[in-house]
């Protein structure tokens, strides 16, 4: 009896899928290579305005944070990396457009008459990241940059506002600010006159100034709120909430200083106003505003986790019921 003929593989045939996953692999390994060398040569090429960024930004009184923003993007490509596209391509278009945004920037340095400290380095941060930006594009392609979206998007953070932001958000933030403390004035049942950001309290008049603003505070509530919300949450509506809820903790926050400063005054001493509290209490304010904003993520996180749970039951029933009997 024949049992049939039997198939027999040439090797060719077999190690071809083998050599085929190598030599994939090897393609993106010189890419990721290529990325990095790229990143070394941007990096020595803007070593000097780099280092003036570097320097202007740790004596900022509202940027200091941005020096951290490079090594917190660093990280969530790190955690991300196995979950990250492995179809590398080139993105000429998108590479050469962002080429372009960074040479306008080195352009509007160049040509700009005085544009202050701080604009000058919003244009050396722009043109940096802009750059950035095209290697990735140019080196790691369309896909790579949509499944690392977040961590790039979040790198734009390292660019200082303009100054005339800046000063337009101090500014509404010290107006909302004092409305906040007049509230609170009213709920303790201190006396108090008001005349616009001045507060008449008995033996002294404060005056809610840009200083009180808390701009800085503020910015980075918000970029702890964005970050914590994209690696704790995954519903779009929930990382809505707890982001937006930063704005009125960030305002209240401001209001309770204000209160808290002002009834020292008022209680132990005008003296209080150039105490610790007032000229250093910044990080105890903020520290305190994160209780709350950490409180709801934990309560937004719980109810996503228990809603999940009661969708993976349901849908597992149901594949149960619609499967074949027999």
């Amino acid at each position: 009896m024949s049992l049939g003929k039997e198939t027999v593989l040439s090797p060719a045939k077999v190690a071809s899928p083998i050599a085929e996953n190598v030599s994939s692999k090897t393609r993106a390994n010189k890419r990721f290579v290529g990325w990095c060398i790229y990143l070394m040569i941007l990096c020595g090429a803007f070593a000097f305005p780099l280092t003036q960024f570097s320097n202007y930004a740790a004596h900022s009184d509202v940027h200091s944070y941005v020096l951290l923003i490079p090594f917190v993007t660093s990280y969530l490509i790190y955690i991300r990396w196995n979950h990250l596209s492995r179809e590398l391509t080139t993105s000429w278009r998108r590479a050469l457009l962002f080429a372009a945004f960074g040479t306008s920037a080195l352009f509007a340095i160049q040509h700009f008459t005085d544009p202050g400290a701080n604009d000058h380095m919003t244009l050396i941060a722009l043109s940096f990241v802009c750059f950035a930006l095209a290697g990735v594009f140019l080196f790691l392609g369309s896909k790579w940059a949509h499944s690392a979206m977040f961590p790039l998007f979040f790198l734009a953070f390292m660019i200082p506002l303009p100054e005339a932001v800046v000063d337009s958000l101090e500014n509404a933030s010290k107006v909302a600010s004092a409305e906040v403390a007049n509230w609170l004035f009213l709920i303790s049942g201190t006396p108090f006159l008001r005349n616009g950001p001045l507060f008449q309290l008995p033996g002294i008049t404060i005056e809610v100034a840009k200083e009180c603003s808390g701009i800085r505070s503020s910015l980075v509530l918000i970029i702890t709120s964005l970050l914590a919300a994209n690696m704790f949450l995954r519903t779009t509506w929930r990382r809505a909430v707890i982001v937006a809820a930063v704005i009125p903790l960030g305002l209240l926050r401001n209001g309770l200083r204000i209160l808290t400063i002002s009834l020292l005054c008022v209680h132990i001493g005008p003296e209080m106003i150039n105490s610790l509290i007032h000229r250093r209490g910044g990080p105890v304010f903020f520290v305190a505003s994160l209780i709350p904003l950490f409180v709801m993520l934990w309560w937004l996180r719980r109810r996503e986790v228990a809603a999940q749970q009661q969708r993976t039951p349901e849908s597992s029933k149901s594949t149960s019921a619609d499967a074949p009997i027999g």
